[in-house]
């Protein structure tokens, strides 16, 4: 449980460092970074659950690197503190791909 609270605090902190460095991409405060961040694990979880392994952003190939950045772009939908356009939401999953190299956010 420590280690799911823990992953999502990563997370959030991850996104507001894209929102800071990612033109496009926004979020208001780490409780709206703490939102998405839950919000974009369940639509990924879902994604994932329906589409196979093999769409997972830790397959790090272009499929999964495009769905990431759907969901994120689908994120903003569903979070009222955050707001992405197209281009943002693929720089984000870029920048997070990277991110999540060095820095992961899912316990392996």
């Amino acid at each position: 449980m420590i280690g799911m609270i823990i992953r999502f605090i990563v997370s959030a902190l991850v996104l507001m460092l894209v929102s800071f460095l990612i033109p496009g991409f926004e979020v208001a405060g780490f409780t709206g970074a703490l939102i998405a961040a839950i919000v974009i694990a369940v639509l990924g979880f879902i994604v994932e659950s329906l589409m196979g392994k093999k769409i997972s952003p830790q397959s790090r190939g272009i499929v999964g690197f495009i769905t990431a950045a759907v969901v994120i772009y689908l994120a903003q939908f569903l979070v009222p503190a955050m707001r992405v356009t197209w281009w943002g939401a693929l720089l984000a999953s870029f920048v997070i791909g990277i991110i999540d190299a060095f820095v992961p956010t899912e316990l392996r």
